[in-house]
């Protein structure tokens, strides 16, 4: 595992009130995402995404992993918690933008697993 920050997901009650916010904020353009309502981030520094329906929510931050199936054993030997997010292990998603999981930490603290398309 590398670990360094590989995705950075924004989540917001509507995502296309949070592209709008953000879009005039930073300057940021957006492409549409899978699911409908989300959108890819350009200009952010680091791929991002943004998705609706999760109201109140914070940044997710996501690392990379090379072997998703060894990094969230090792979340859950450590003690931390992991779940699927939805629509995650659809296809499409999978070939375009690659892996996610949804961690917790032993405290509770909450990151992202990401392993990146292949190639």
């Amino acid at each position: 595992m590398s670990g360094e920050v590989s995705f950075i997901e924004f989540g917001a009650a509507d995502a296309m009130t949070a592209r709008s916010f953000y879009g005039k904020l930073f300057g940021w353009t957006f492409e549409s995402g899978p699911g409908g309502d989300g959108y890819a981030v350009t200009g952010a520094g680091v791929p991002a995404g943004v998705h609706g329906g999760d109201p109140g929510a914070a940044p997710y931050v996501f690392f990379r992993v090379e072997d998703l199936d060894a990094a969230v054993a090792a979340v859950e030997r450590l003690g931390g918690t992991v779940e699927s997010l939805p629509g995650a292990d659809d296809e499409e998603t999978m070939a375009t933008f690659g892996e996610f999981r949804l961690c917790r930490d032993d405290q509770g603290s909450p990151f992202g697993l990401h392993r990146p398309p292949r190639a």
